[in-house]
């Protein structure tokens, strides 16, 4: 099941979370540097194997700590969530700030964090399907060890329509009432505006206008700087939302928590994204840290990439990927519309179509489009489920048969 498109927001996320590779020019010796399941320091000529028991106590002492993501790799979210129970271990005053959250939701994050809230109520209330286009399963070991830690979870990122918006028109077109109290981001980086350059050239060329178009796109280009403008309000949303989150959960001696960001490794990558925002805004305590394949050569590991990289595994544990309808979910009066079916999916195949209104799941009325995904992702294989809807003005009932698992 996908959420509608929307470039600059979670399209953008993707391109910004893609595993980091120099161009071929800059590689330089192909020879591998990390082993699987160890930590090594960027520092020098080349990549430093180090002990996590040295490496984890010196980033705790930061004042905010970046994990960075590949966002459908499990194992990426798997080894976040051994480096955040590290630094737990080491410093139990802390935050927990996510890139998947827009500010709207902080309430919601604040009650499943106090134990108000059960996973379903809490994927359906903080908007999971509209807000992020992954699966949940990915992401809940991490929202259940803040849970079952009481630790607090900041949301870090803003709505999808500012972003758009900023997309669209630029950070100036933005009345400031309407910035979600987000202040002017610094310029960024050259190297950053390279890389964001490259990733809006690709994008252009995938939206069918042309490669030969997308090559000639320059730097000035209206497009161009409007995403620029988009990335830049993200970033600096998400360090002011770090900064903001250790403030109000200071102890009663006015003592600051550890904030660690759960990001797409793109934020991170050379301390050009959240980093830099940071740092405009006075904070320049701030580890960085990337998982990589084990096999990363070490030309691709250069200094200042991050502080570290951990070596995963390349043979990757699989995940069972959870059943997915194949529609786009929007927002409805009376329960969730149908957006878009793509072609030969599971919803295609059971006779869903663009509009159709799903009111009711297994008998259970859906009001929101976390509730419908929630009751998607939790049906065995080789079962059925029964969907009520509205279509043209009239009720329907459809079954969706989940194939059987291979």
């Amino acid at each position: 099941m996908s959420a509608p498109s929307r470039f600059g927001t979670f399209a953008l996320a993707c391109a910004l979370a893609v595993p980091f590779a120099l161009p071929a020019q800059a590689q330089g010796v192909a020879t591998q540097c990390l082993v699987a399941g160890g930590w090594a320091r960027l520092e020098g000529a080349s990549p430093q194997l180090v002990d996590g028991t040295g490496l984890i106590p010196a980033m705790a002492q930061r004042a905010v700590v970046l994990l960075g993501e590949q966002h459908d790799d499990m194992d990426h979210h798997r080894w976040q969530l051994q480096t955040l129970a590290a630094l737990h271990a080491q410093r139990p005053d802390l935050v927990i700030g996510f890139e998947m959250f827009p500010r709207r939701v902080q309430p919601v994050l604040d009650r499943w964090v106090a134990g108000e809230l059960t996973e379903a109520e809490f994927i359906a209330q903080s908007d999971w399907g509209k807000v992020w286009s992954m699966p949940a399963e990915l992401y809940l070991p991490l929202f259940h060890f803040a849970r079952l830690n009481r630790i607090p979870m900041l949301a870090l990122n803003i709505d999808a329509a500012l972003t758009r918006a900023v997309a669209a028109n630029g950070w100036s077109s933005v009345p400031e009432g309407e910035r979600e109290g987000v202040g002017q981001a610094a310029p960024a980086l050259p190297d950053y505006e390279d890389f964001l350059f490259e990733i809006h050239r690709q994008h252009v060329a995938a939206r069918g206008h042309g490669s030969a178009r997308a090559g000639k796109a320059g730097r000035d280009e209206p497009g161009f700087r409007n995403f620029v403008d988009s990335q830049l309000a993200w970033d600096r949303a998400m360090a002011e939302a770090l900064i903001a989150g250790r403030k109000r959960h200071a102890d009663a001696r006015g003592a600051l928590p550890l904030a660690v960001g759960i990001v797409g490794s793109g934020h991170v990558r050379f301390g050009h994204g959240i980093a830099h925002q940071l740092r405009d805004l006075g904070e320049s305590s701030i580890g960085q840290l990337l998982p990589v394949g084990a096999d990363t050569p070490c030309g691709e590991l250069p200094t200042g990439l991050a502080d570290a990289v951990f070596g995963v595994p390349v043979a990757r544990v699989a995940s069972p990927p959870p059943p997915r309808l194949g529609v786009a979910l929007e927002e409805h009066p009376r329960g969730v519309r149908i957006g878009e079916v793509t072609p030969g999916s599971l919803a295609a195949r059971s006779g869903l179509r663009p509009a159709d209104i799903v009111i009711e799941a297994a008998g259970v009325a859906i009001r929101r489009a976390g509730e419908l995904i929630v009751a998607v992702r939790r049906q065995p294989p080789g079962t059925w489920l029964p969907l009520r809807l509205e279509r043209d003005g009239k009720t329907l009932e459809l079954v969706v048969r989940f194939p059987p698992e291979r």
